[in-house]
């Protein structure tokens, strides 16, 4: 049952991949991605239950976090082009009192 599981989430993982390869727009190879991050969560999951390692579902909440905060990450340097660090910009000249 779990081998089926593992086998059914690895075509998804291909075709997700496909999907962000051949995506037209950079927010479908972004939703793509996101959803093979998903899928790799998926699949640890069902790994763990496979080996009898419950352990793995923490590893498998922590990528979970690192891809949500990846993805908000890279969508926010889409839309304004940097990640929101202060600029380099040379000081005012101040007035003379």
């Amino acid at each position: 049952m779990f081998a089926a599981t593992a086998i059914g989430v690895l075509v998804c993982m291909g075709l997700a991949l496909a999907r962000a390869v051949l995506g037209p727009t950079v927010y479908t190879r972004i939703l793509a991605v996101n959803s093979f991050g998903t899928l790799t969560v998926l699949l640890i999951a069902v790994l763990g239950f496979m080996a009898g390692r419950p352990d793995f579902l923490d590893i498998a909440l922590v990528y979970a976090l690192i891809n949500f905060i990846s993805t908000i990450a890279v969508l926010k340097f889409i839309r304004y082009g940097d990640m929101g660090w202060p600029r380099n910009v040379p000081d005012e000249p101040q007035d003379d009192l």
